[in-house]
């Protein structure tokens, strides 16, 4: 007579079950992670080789200004405006516990050309600008205009991306500039108007302090900070998904990302142009 086995295999751990799926959870996101920083590395050097390999049409880079610095124009004057105010706010509060409020120009203003006015610029620009860039191509994407140009013969990297890029690093600066002079217009103006500070001690500590290498950093990151957009922007518009649901995540993992490269690039930037560059600061006065 055959015996009968009566072994009872044990059951997994609901822990390990979990433990399980959440490193498969954690490898995907690794694996995607670094497939998509492939293939922005593959996109960006395309970009590169389409930019000196043929000209670009004059008429499209001058849509690509357009869109990107005239029409973005207003929005970043009133926010540096805004926030030159706020800056003169809060200072006021700090620098009244000292007895040092003519001191606030140069807080304010060192504040705006190094830091508040590249990024606060970049990342207007990455809201209207970025996110537009990424609906576009998206749904030139969906609509199969991309495989159309294609079909004709026409790089699309070199017809739709290559004048986006371009035209953010030329007019970045630009924006930069006007979101800093807003911003130290609006901050000189609440504090003599409403917080009755001396102008003239105002712009003397600001020649003080602020030098011309201090808006020069803020240049040099912005350049940075529109590059990225334009990539970043232009990369998941290529990529869309189809649909309206793929140009609605394309549109929004734009703009997110490019904020928070932009935050990381701004660490990076201000770690090491100081150090890679401190033998060329004069620290002469500048007087914004």
């Amino acid at each position: 007579m055959n015996s009968v086995d009566t072994t009872v295999t044990p059951a997994t751990p609901p822990n390990s079950l979990r433990s399980h799926g959440l490193l498969r959870n954690v490898t995907n996101i690794g694996t995607n992670f670094v497939y998509q920083l492939g293939d922005l590395t593959l996109f960006t050097g395309q970009i590169l080789k389409w930019s000196f390999r043929h000209k670009m049409r004059p008429g499209t880079l001058v849509s690509a200004c357009f869109q990107i610095g005239v029409l973005s124009l207003p929005v970043i004057a009133l926010t540096g405006l805004f926030i030159g105010m706020v800056l003169a706010v809060q200072s006021h509060f700090q620098f009244s516990q000292i007895g040092m409020e003519n001191h606030m120009g140069a807080v304010i203003n060192m504040t705006l050309v190094r830091e508040l006015g590249p990024v606060l610029a970049a990342t207007m620009l990455a809201g209207r600008v970025g996110s537009a860039m990424a609906a576009e191509l998206g749904t030139m994407r969906v609509t199969e205009q991309i495989d159309a140009l294609e079909s004709m013969g026409i790089n699309p990297v070199h017809h739709l991306v290559v004048p986006r890029v371009v035209a953010a690093l030329l007019l970045i600066p630009t924006l930069t500039i006007m979101a800093d002079f807003m911003g130290i217009f609006g901050g000189f103006a609440y504090s003599y108007l409403a917080l009755d500070v001396d102008p003239h001690l105002y712009f003397q500590h600001s020649r003080d302090f602020v030098s011309g290498w201090d808006l020069l950093t803020g240049l040099i990151k912005s350049l940075f900070f529109g590059c990225t957009i334009a990539i970043v922007s232009c990369y998941h518009g290529f990529h869309c998904q189809v649909g309206a649901k793929g140009v609605g995540r394309a549109a929004t993992s734009a703009f997110v990302i490019s904020f928070v490269l932009i935050l990381g690039v701004d660490l990076i930037l201000g770690m090491g142009i100081d150090r890679l560059f401190l033998p060329m600061q004069t620290g002469g006065n500048f007087l914004l």
